[in-house]
């Protein structure tokens, strides 16, 4: 299914496709256009959900703590102080990360990074809030974090001990987690960009995890994850990420972009919203997530901002990604 055009000077040069979703309060799909009940990976979407499996086994963490754990991170230095501080309150220290080391996705955190005289480093990878947040959970479960025979077996991803394993109960945990929150069994298991797991489910049962967080009773685990991401939006993103942006503007809105172009809201009505842009192509996700929201009818400055992503030429804007609108009509 088109899902965006790619418009310069006046000319359709090309076309994002991929599939959409909106679940209505009880988790019936509400309106979908292409592929909404096959398995995919949510890849970074899933974090809210990651999250949950945490604290439901003893994960200390709230306000923007409890949103850095479930963000893919820009790097700014208040990220990098906030897995800090994660990682003190369970007596440890960054040395104990096992994130690929990165330079941070932010652009000008990455200059600021590397004008400081540093390199790629597992602090700065995005994930590094979810992975501090798991070592904390072990620590807190009396669970190991790391199997050392893991180092003899450089061509395995997990070694039995090491908190990343599917069968380490950390991770049995979040699947269940996942699964309770998407109403649906987990149908492949694979290994995600930060190392960790990633689980596969359908993008209607990702639209309806995000669903069930935003509209979460007060007193439950799922409103204390939604809440942090939403009164911190900057630790759930980054201060100059588009995440944020739609947060801060839309009362109760909860969203979590993933890699390939995954993107999740959940509305306060408990409806969800899931994009999946099939190309991956990260300039698409918001403007097709902005139309879904146009067509449901949530106005909002910074909504219809999000609806046009420019393409430049010779230094001046010539064009736009834009949502296909018969899609949207």
């Amino acid at each position: 299914m088109i899902l965006a055009d790619v418009v310069r000077s006046g000319f359709v040069e090309g076309h994002h496709r991929g599939s959409v979703v909106v679940t209505a309060p009880d988790g019936a799909v509400e309106w979908s256009a292409g592929v909404v009940d096959q398995p995919m990976f949510p890849r970074s979407s899933n974090k809210p959900m990651q999250a949950l499996g945490m604290l439901r086994h003893g994960l200390a963490l709230d306000g923007e703590l409890l949103a850095l754990a479930g963000a893919s991170h820009s790097g700014e230095a208040f990220h990098l102080d906030g897995v800090r501080r994660i990682l003190a309150g369970a007596g440890l220290d960054e040395s104990v990360l096992r994130t690929p080391a990165a330079y941070p996705i932010d652009e000008q955190a990455r200059d600021e990074w590397v004008r400081a005289g540093h390199g790629l480093d597992p602090l700065t990878m995005n994930c590094s809030g979810k992975h501090a947040a798991m070592i904390a959970t072990c620590v807190a479960n009396g669970w190991p974090i790391h199997d050392p025979a893991r180092e003899k077996s450089p061509d395995a991803v997990w070694g039995r001990d090491d908190y990343r394993s599917p069968e380490h109960p950390l991770q049995q945990a979040i699947r269940t987690a996942v699964e309770d929150s998407s109403g649906e069994k987990i149908s492949y298991v694979a290994v995600d960009g930060c190392g960790a797991p990633i689980l596969a489910i359908s993008l209607a049962g990702l639209a309806r995890s995000f669903g069930l967080f935003a509209a979460a009773a007060p007193d439950t685990l799922e409103a204390r994850v939604a809440n942090a991401l939403r009164n911190h939006p900057e630790y759930a993103s980054g201060s100059r990420r588009d995440e944020a942006a739609l947060m801060r503007a839309v009362p109760g809105l909860l969203c979590k972009a993933g890699a390939e172009s995954v993107y999740a809201v959940g509305l306060a009505d408990g409806r969800g919203i899931a994009v999946k842009v099939e190309d991956g192509t990260p300039r698409a996700r918001a403007v097709v997530m902005a139309a879904v929201l146009q067509k449901l009818g949530l106005s909002h400055e910074v909504v219809d901002q999000q609806t046009s992503s420019p393409l430049y030429g010779g230094g001046i804007q010539v064009g736009a990604v834009q949502p296909h609108l018969s899609t949207f009509a």
